[in-house]
């Protein structure tokens, strides 16, 4: 594969390069695809350092279980359900963990407000669309991990329910209330947040 033209080859190619155990063609879809997968990390976690380590773990599965890709949806498709999946397995631990955290910090801080970061807004950069980014990405924050995780696998990923109940481990009716609910939430926060202007 020495003669192969990396940056024009299509995602296929790259990918049928990888599976021979080509690191060069394995990169360049990295360097392709990277973004698309941080930002989906970061869009469930909240948390930029928590998306780059979900995101790279998901790069090294990726080139793990290459093998098992088979080409029935896209390379990008494949790899965004590699990062979800780390993304919840990562949200559950930290549930388990959050109980005993709050009460700590509560403890040594007297409130958990004062460990809030303060959000500093640069005037000459509100353009409308930059603006309706952040209020969206600021209402995502106030929904529940479990509602705000149906609402990106649904209206970003464009999951079935079925394959979004496979993949919360929960029934399709689940699914589906949890889904009306966060659009309903995501529907007042965002009336909220362009009223309290």
């Amino acid at each position: 594969m020495a003669d192969m033209d990396y940056t024009a080859a299509q995602d296929a190619e790259l990918v049928q390069a990888s599976r021979q155990g080509d690191m060069v063609a394995f990169e360049q879809l990295v360097a392709r695809h990277r973004d698309k997968i941080y930002a989906r990390a970061y869009m469930m976690m909240r948390n930029e350092e928590e998306a780059i380590d979900l995101s790279q773990e998901a790069w090294v599965k990726g080139w793990q279980r290459l093998v098992q890709f088979q080409g029935e949806s896209s390379f990008t498709t494949w790899m965004t359900r590699i990062v979800i999946n780390l993304c919840l397995d990562q949200l559950r631990k930290r549930k388990r963990q959050r109980a005993e955290s709050i009460e700590a910090m509560e403890e040594e801080s007297g409130g958990v407000e004062r460990q809030m970061p303060v959000v500093m807004v640069n005037p000459t950069e509100q353009m409308e669309r930059a603006e309706l980014r952040v209020r969206i990405d600021e209402a995502l924050g106030k929904l529940s991990e479990a509602h705000r995780t149906v609402l990106v696998l649904h209206e970003f990923e464009h999951m079935e329910y079925k394959n979004i109940a496979k993949t919360m481990k929960c029934s399709i009716g689940t699914v589906m209330s949890r889904l009306f609910y966060a659009r309903r939430k995501m529907a007042s926060l965002l009336q909220d947040l362009k009223t309290s202007e």
